[in-house]
């Protein structure tokens, strides 16, 4: 029997792993500092401390979303038993253990041990997946600093290099997409900021950038007719029709072409007499 708990317990093990966002672990809050010391003392002595009874230690600890306690586990049988055959097991269920505690620095560590010494083993593919989701899920908002973004994209995109036909390729592929679109929105940030303030050049060439670096995100439409603004701005009509031009050739459905049309054309409505303002222009547009 207790062999056969043990083999459940595995198999259970790994199918959490395969599954790091599922609603399982959704409520957690990343503060697991409920389990006081006594309460590991308990929990302790319900197994012996054969590598076996502190794997499925840990992976009752995970079911039980009590992850500093699992990742104990899982470290405990690296500690005293290196060299058995759960050792290595336990060192991907540790990592796994940080990330659902929101350690993505201790996660990626462990991760990059693992693939390091065990390049060969049946789950490497979601190990490298696991470590582009510690890099993914630390991506901020669009207002800062977009160097987490720049190394969960390159991240993802090892993933996809490595492993083209697994199912961690095809989501990463979908991650690397939202990736791209906060990087062009941190450029569009600027781009606007130095419009705001006058400094056209400067504002050009945060535009060209969305336009020419970032042409699948949503933010193209807009980054053309930004351009087109400052060219009228500057008494450049002829770039600001050529640009108009590819804004309404490659969008023409676009809330931001019927601006630039209108910017252009003496008595053309502008969208946002249509719409009650640009946030809502926009979500009509895109969705």
């Amino acid at each position: 029997m207790m062999i056969r708990r043990l083999s459940l317990l595995l198999a259970l093990g790994f199918g959490l792993c395969a599954l790091p966002g599922c609603s399982w672990f959704s409520d957690w809050d990343g503060k697991q500092g409920s389990l006081d010391a006594e309460r590991r003392v308990a929990a302790n002595a319900t197994y012996d401390n054969t590598p076996e009874g502190l794997y499925a230690a840990g992976v009752e600890a995970l079911q039980a979303k009590r992850f500093a306690a699992a990742a104990d586990y899982f470290d405990q049988i690296e500690r005293d038993h290196p060299y058995s055959t759960w050792a290595t097991n336990a060192k991907l269920m540790s990592a796994y253990a940080e990330y659902q505690r929101n350690r993505y620095t201790e996660a990626i560590g462990a991760l990059d041990r693992f693939i390091q010494l065990h390049p060969a083993h049946r789950d490497i593919a979601y190990a490298f997946y696991l470590r582009a989701l510690c890099y993914y899920e630390q991506i901020a908002d669009a207002q800062r600093d977009q160097r987490p973004t720049e190394q969960a994209m390159a991240a993802l995109q090892d993933v996809v290099n490595r492993f083209p036909d697994t199912a961690y390729a095809r989501d990463a592929r979908l991650k690397i997409d939202l990736a791209r679109d906060h990087l062009a929105g941190k450029e569009m940030n600027i781009g606007r900021f130095y419009q705001r303030q006058r400094l056209y050049a400067a504002a050009i060439g945060r535009f060209r950038r969305v336009v020419e670096d970032y042409q699948t995100t949503n933010h193209v439409p807009e980054a053309l007719h930004r351009l087109t603004e400052i060219y009228l701005t500057l008494g450049l009509t002829d770039e600001a029709k050529k640009t108009a031009s590819v804004l309404g050739h490659n969008f023409p459905g676009s809330p931001w072409y019927q601006d630039s049309y209108a910017l252009l054309v003496d008595g053309a409505p502008t969208y946002a007499q249509d719409r009650p303002g640009l946030v809502a222009r926009v979500w009509n547009w895109i969705f």
